[in-house]
């Protein structure tokens, strides 16, 4: 918890930023006031103005490069990310080397998200799947910060338990339903993010974000292109018809769905 008027939080960071960080937050704070969106991180871009400003000094803007851990299951959480695009998968990985992606991060969303309920960890390992930019914060200083931030507590506490919601649902799926649709529901999910109709993903990958083998995926794939929905391409997969992929899934897509309408800032 912060003592203390919210100025001398500002003061505080500001004394530690480094020459670097403080142009990147002049510019950033420029963009701001111009009406440009500094960053496409719908969370930053829902909080008010001097709420951005406190915040600004504390944001490091970082490259997510392909299958780079942002964070590391039950071990202390160093950075908090807010990503401008790309797929950060939240998995649950095994001693025995098998693993399994249980909830989806992009734009929308946060890395850390226990953060914001005063946890210093957690069961998941945040996997980068497509590369995109964040912005980063370090965890400590986030904790520090947010009593005197109460929208972005809010909009991080909202986002916290509607992504709980979201992995209770996908455990579920994955336990219930087969591997055609738990694989068109992730794709789906993929799309909504990246908004491309070329996936990077390779059928291993899937294989390990769907915790099976890579014969079993290629099957499902394989199925998926005979009904005209997605077509094989190498190293990723082309959404041909989503309409098609759509039918595909099970409910769990639009359950997830109706989850992520509950992250709508305006409903605040």
């Amino acid at each position: 918890m912060i003592a203390g008027p919210t100025s001398l939080v500002s003061d505080s960071i500001e004394s530690r930023m480094g020459p670097r960080t403080r142009k990147h937050s002049q510019e950033v704070a420029r963009q701001k006031q111009s009406g440009d969106p500094p960053t496409t991180n719908l969370i930053l871009n829902a909080i008010p103005a001097n709420e951005f400003q406190m915040i600004l000094p504390s944001l490091e803007p970082v490259k997510l490069d392909w299958h780079v851990a942002l964070q590391q299951a039950k071990e202390s959480i160093e950075f908090g990310y807010f990503p401008n695009g790309g797929v950060i998968s939240m998995v649950v990985p095994m001693t025995d080397g098998r693993s399994a992606e249980v909830g989806m991060v992009g734009r929308e969303g946060f890395v850390g998200a226990g953060l914001a309920g005063g946890l210093d960890r957690s069961p998941h390992q945040a996997l980068v799947q497509a590369s995109s930019t964040a912005m980063r914060i370090q965890a400590r200083l986030l904790q520090r910060i947010l009593p005197s931030m109460p929208h972005l507590w809010t909009l991080l506490t909202r986002y916290a338990l509607v992504q709980g919601m979201q992995l209770a649902q996908t455990a579920a799926c994955n336990r219930l339903h087969n591997l055609e649709q738990r694989l068109a529901r992730w794709l789906l999910m993929s799309h909504d993010r990246l908004k491309s109709q070329v996936l990077p993903y390779t059928q291993d990958l899937l294989a390990m974000m769907l915790g099976t083998d890579r014969p079993s995926v290629s099957i499902a794939v394989g199925i998926l292109q005979k009904k005209g929905s997605v077509k094989q391409k190498r190293g990723g997969v082309n959404i041909v018809d989503r309409a098609k992929l759509k039918a595909s899934t099970c409910e769990c897509y639009g359950v997830i769905q109706e989850f992520n309408r509950e992250l709508d800032p305006e409903s605040i």
